[in-house]
């Protein structure tokens, strides 16, 4: 068997890994966690990160420091879904990081992510401020638990994954301009909604 075989014989064993395996691992303080939880995730976290920062070095540095981050806090974190974990993980450092090197000259989807937030709620210059405050996002959870699942499915891929239009068009099958109609009117919905909770 020559090395690359070996290597993809590897990546294939710990993709194949379950979440609480992997998990395990974590516990454990095999570093095996680490390199099977960047098979299994490691696109994943990665697109999270280019859909925050919209660079690809910084989204990849975004991964290692996301698959650190987990190791560092596995344990005493035993999270069930590991995929969600990481990905919390890696929109958290991105966020960080876009906040720190000014990401929106750099193309990033999460201003104008923010901006058509901003729309939903009363201050838009205190969009990230209110956007982390806990009652906000109580009312926004209880707003998409009444949605159907494609509306639910739209706002979280754009407003939470921060996908781009474009790229949120293709998942859905829909155009562009069709989907940015129905996040419009999502979001129309919503300022509705926050508006009866007084936001």
């Amino acid at each position: 068997m020559n090395d690359e075989y070996i290597e993809l014989s590897t990546a294939t064993l710990f993709a194949q890994r379950s979440d609480r395996e992997i998990v395990e691992l974590f516990l454990d303080r095999d570093e095996k966690a680490v390199s099977a939880a960047s098979s299994k995730y490691g696109k994943y976290i990665s697109t999270v990160a280019m859909n925050v920062l919209g660079d690809r070095q910084d989204a990849e540095e975004c991964v290692n420091d996301t698959l650190l981050k987990a190791w560092e806090s596995i344990p005493p974190a035993e999270p069930h879904n590991l995929g969600g974990y990481l990905a919390k993980i890696a929109k958290n450092i991105s966020l960080n990081r876009y906040r720190q090197d000014n990401a929106e000259k750099r193309g990033g989807e999460l201003a104008r992510v923010y901006e058509e937030l901003g729309e939903c709620v009363a201050s838009s210059d205190s969009v990230e401020r209110s956007y982390e405050h806990k009652e906000l996002i109580e009312a926004i959870n209880a707003f998409l638990a009444k949605q159907p699942s494609d509306k639910r499915d739209l706002f979280v891929l754009r407003y939470w994954h921060c996908m781009s239009i474009a790229e949120l068009a293709a998942r859905v099958g829909l155009s562009e301009n069709r989907t940015a109609v129905e996040l419009f009117r999502i979001r129309k919905k919503l300022v509705k909604h926050l508006q009866k909770r007084g936001f």
